[in-house]
């Protein structure tokens, strides 16, 4: 069985950052993609960040040159870094994990965790 769990969500002013994390855990054998996703009120879900296994990155426009993503393959851990908030990036963040297991190879995806740009 996999775990994939997230925290750091919260409220935060324009401008500011926040650091999400996503740990996964459980009977895996190897973690290939991680990444994140966002939905946003009355907006269909957005793929923000990806990460391989190697280390390469790719972002969707509107965040580049203000989120950074990033992971620790010996914690199992995916990290988004978000800086310059802005109240459009306001949404449930979702991290997946493209894992491994005995059982076979699937996305795994964590709960959500709430990232709100307010004054």
């Amino acid at each position: 069985q996999v775990q994939v769990v997230e925290s750091g969500g919260g409220l935060v002013q324009p401008g500011g950052s926040l650091r999400l994390s996503c740990a996964a855990s459980g009977s895996i054998v190897s973690i290939n993609g991680m990444g994140w996703y966002r939905q946003g009120p009355g907006n269909q879900r957005e793929l923000v960040a990806t990460i391989s296994s190697g280390g390469i990155t790719n972002y969707v426009d509107s965040v580049k040159g203000r989120f950074t993503i990033s992971r620790d393959n010996a914690k199992n851990t995916v990290y988004l870094r978000m800086n310059s908030l802005k109240f459009e990036d306001t949404a449930v963040y979702y991290c997946y994990a493209h894992i491994e297991t005995r059982l076979g190879v699937r996305n795994y995806w964590g709960q959500g965790t709430q990232v709100t740009v307010s004054s």
